[in-house]
């Protein structure tokens, strides 16, 4: 096996020793938007309409939305009033998408509070093609239950499983938030075909936590991502919120990853931003000929990862 080395994109793909080119190169412009929130659903949802246009005007052909990027990061605490920002999907919020997509010709992954049925609500991630089609939801599997992230309080574990959605763009495949340390997501998501794994994103520092645990703890993030890049031979993208909500500072630093783990674009931690990143998906098969993690798995060897834990 040749060990490679990826430095670009798009073009040659330069490998150590060699130059190849890909035979049929697939170029896709994506983006990822990173906003503040208000406490305006209204204001939210047209910021973030804006800012689709603005990704298209830029020649975008998908758009993904950080999570829950409609209002203020609602599990900070556990509040039942909270419960009334949900909507059913489809619903005002879901439906503004749908339009959106349509309009531009863009595909949008938009992540919402979804309210299935009473007392059953679901942090959900829609995905639209660019006919504004629905083509399907994933609902977040893992939930958390951290300080100031008290998801278990108000969504419902998905049981949709992981999935890939066939888009105009390719094969996509979405993700949300904590899912995105769990390598057992990204990778039955990219056995599903998906080329790009996208995880709409709300995590930030406890601010007076900053100065001693922030970079470890950005760096952290980024890098488990990075290495479901590398493990699974795609592409991975993240959008993350910014600005400061109640006590929670997020961290934006939205970021896109090749499949050699290299981050080809990253926004800053302190400003929102539009994140415009092309994205050349013939580099996954080159990716995966030469680091052919997928194909040497010893899948008859991993029947104990069904267990929670192996006793000795």
């Amino acid at each position: 096996m040749t060990s490679a080395v990826y430095l670009e994109t798009s073009g040659d793909v330069k490998l150590i020793g060699m130059t190849t080119k890909p035979i049929h190169a697939r170029g896709v412009r994506i983006a990822l938007v990173q906003m503040r929130c208000t406490d305006s659903k209204q204001a939210n949802v047209a910021t973030a309409l804006a800012r689709i246009a603005e990704a298209a005007a830029q020649g975008a052909e998908l758009v993904c939305l950080q999570e829950l990027f409609h209002g203020l990061y609602p599990c900070q605490s556990e509040d039942h009033a909270r419960f009334a920002d949900a909507e059913p999907i489809p619903g005002p919020t879901s439906d503004a998408l749908a339009q959106a997509a349509a309009t531009h010709g863009v595909v949008v992954i938009g992540s919402l509070f979804e309210r299935r049925a009473p007392g059953m609500y679901h942090n959900t991630a829609a995905v639209w093609d660019a006919d504004g089609t629905l083509c399907g939801l994933y609902r977040k599997m893992h939930i958390p239950d951290d300080p100031l992230y008290y998801e278990k309080f108000y969504f419902t574990p998905g049981d949709l499983g992981f999935r890939s959605f066939a888009t105009r763009i390719g094969r996509i495949g979405a993700c949300v938030c904590w899912d995105q340390w769990f390598p057992e997501a990204a990778r039955l998501t990219a056995m599903g075909g998906a080329e790009i794994l996208f995880y709409p994103t709300a995590i930030g520092w406890l601010p007076e936590e900053k100065d001693t645990y922030g970079p470890s703890q950005h760096a952290a993030w980024e890098t488990m991502m990075r290495s479901h890049a590398i493990a699974n031979g795609v592409f991975v993208a993240a959008p993350n919120r910014v600005g400061l909500e109640g006590q929670l500072q997020f961290w934006g630093a939205s970021f896109v990853a090749d499949p050699y783990g290299n981050v080809i674009a990253r926004a800053p931690h302190d400003a929102e931003a539009v994140l415009v990143v092309d994205c050349d998906l013939s580099v996954i098969d080159t990716a995966r000929t030469h680091w052919p993690f997928l194909r040497d798995r010893r899948i008859d060897a991993y029947g104990d990862l069904t267990r929670r834990y192996i006793d000795v």
